[in-house]
């Protein structure tokens, strides 16, 4: 069956959510190689926490690259084939782009550890925010955000998550404007979420340019499978055109929902959600609910979905 892994980034981080794999010596290694580049034990920061400190983006965006990867490393060992496509939502990407043989494992920790300290610097603590925004329109959410954008003020739809469920990020208070505006306009919820760093709007672009001469740095290769990136829905096929899209990610809004859609006319049959949590199950869903998903918990589901994908 052709099948498309598609990696889960920022929000699907819980305490412990790898230890079903703890027995796994390659999850450990991945851990340990990952652990040195960072300086500091990632698994320990995981499985004890404390809590808080997932959620913040320097230490989540880190972790949720070594979960990706680790998953997609036992899909392999335990024979897995290759899938035929691979997206990320968001961070997730960098996992597709070792995935797809674009990104040294290596090189990939080193990009997300810039990334995500810059992401972090870019706006002082308290100043941005981001809000989930559901049961409304696309054309209503961007509508609200330019009704509240006065004198300067900062709000932008980040996340086209699923069919009217759309995130958007900026200032604080002009998020908190738009939560209001948003509904007087009908939505059904719309309320702050936990992340403080306003991801995927313009603030975030001063360090998208800082960001920049670090992917150039990079050494970069022509991904050997395919890979659909959130900002254009498209394929990148060149290092530099690679390069391009993880530059203008940080800023623009995530397509995911176009996303979905497009790895799904690729002839697609089934989705794998390789990383912790359901999240991209659930708005895989949404999107299309005759797209089937898989989702893992432990390495005994993985070997599941081997041997109904192999048929046995």
């Amino acid at each position: 069956m052709t099948t498309a892994f598609l990696f889960p980034g920022q929000g699907s981080q819980s305490l412990g959510m790898m230890d079903t794999f703890s027995g796994i010596s390659t999850v450990k290694k991945t851990f340990e190689e990952a652990s040195s580049i960072m300086g500091k034990d990632m698994w320990k920061l995981m499985t004890e926490g404390p809590e808080d400190q997932l959620s913040v983006t320097t230490n989540t965006q880190p972790l949720m690259l070594i979960s990706d990867v680790s998953m997609y490393r036992v899909w392999l060992e335990l024979g897995g084939m290759a899938p035929s496509v691979l997206a990320g939502h968001s961070l997730g990407e960098y996992a597709a782009l070792v995935a797809a043989g674009a990104l040294e494992f290596s090189d990939a920790v080193s990009l997300v550890r810039e990334r995500s300290q810059l992401m972090q610097d870019a706006v002082p603590s308290g100043v941005g925010a981001m809000a989930a925004i559901l049961g409304l329109n696309d054309d209503d959410i961007g509508l609200a955000c330019r009704r509240v954008s006065v004198d300067g003020a900062v709000v932008e739809p980040a996340n086209f998550n699923a069919p009217g469920q759309v995130v958007i990020a900026g200032e604080k208070a002009a998020v908190e404007s738009a939560i209001e505006e948003a509904k007087k306009m009908g939505a059904k919820r719309a309320m702050l979420l936990a992340m403080k760093t306003p991801s995927h709007c313009s603030l975030i672009k001063p360090a998208a340019e800082l960001f920049l001469p670090i992917l150039k740095e990079t050494k970069i290769n022509t991904p050997t499978l395919t890979v659909i990136h959130n900002e254009n829905v498209t394929e990148a096929s060149t290092p530099d055109e690679i390069r391009e899209r993880l530059f203008r990610q940080l800023f623009q809004p995530v397509r995911w929902v176009e996303t979905v859609q497009y790895v799904i006319t690729k002839g697609v049959s089934v989705g794998v959600e390789c990383g912790p949590g359901k999240v991209l199950t659930g708005l895989s869903k949404r999107i299309d609910k005759t797209f089937q998903m898989i989702s893992w918990s432990s390495p005994e589901d993985i070997q599941t979905t081997i041997d109904q994908l192999s048929g046995e």
